[in-house]
């Protein structure tokens, strides 16, 4: 054997096993890894683009719970402010309707007492006439002496 002929056959050997190599195997090891690191890059950039989002998220939900506090404390603002106005009126109204009670209850009283009144000289009409007939020692016939009896009741007022 022949040292430079298996030197050679050896060479010839790796420069078709380093062609196939490069012509069939490494292009698909290469599409594999070129492959994967774009994903590895596409993921990188997909959580940063997440994490932007998510802190521009938090800022949103910042916000829109600070407009919430602020339309709450508006509304409760005008909750109270309305409350109050409902309670002036209510207070306005208790106010008339107690005026009218106290009306209504002074006609009343008044016209009681103009009822007693009439009672009252009716009666003492009727004592009247019972004396100036015990005073006579006759009967007063009411019905004949009405028109006395009402000038009584006159002088009585």
């Amino acid at each position: 054997m022949n040292l430079n002929a298996t030197l050679f056959a050896q060479l010839l050997v790796f420069f078709i096993l380093a062609w196939f190599t490069m012509k069939f195997v490494w292009p698909p090891i290469m599409k594999a890894l070129d492959d994967r690191a774009k994903k590895i890059t596409d993921g990188l950039a997909a959580a940063d683009k997440a994490k932007t989002d998510l802190a521009l998220a938090e800022k949103k939900v910042v916000e829109e719970l600070r407009k919430a506090r602020e339309s709450a404390g508006e509304f409760r603002t005008s909750a109270e402010k309305q409350g109050g106005v409902i309670i002036d009126e209510a207070r306005v109204e208790a106010a008339r309707i107690i005026t009218q009670a106290r009306e209504a209850a002074e006609k009343e009283a008044g016209a009681a007492a103009q009822r007693a009144k009439e009672t009252l000289r009716d009666h003492v009409a009727q004592l009247a006439v019972a004396g100036a007939s015990q005073i006579l020692r006759r009967e007063i016939n009411p019905q004949v002496h009405a028109e006395l009896l009402a000038n009584l009741k006159r002088e009585l007022s």
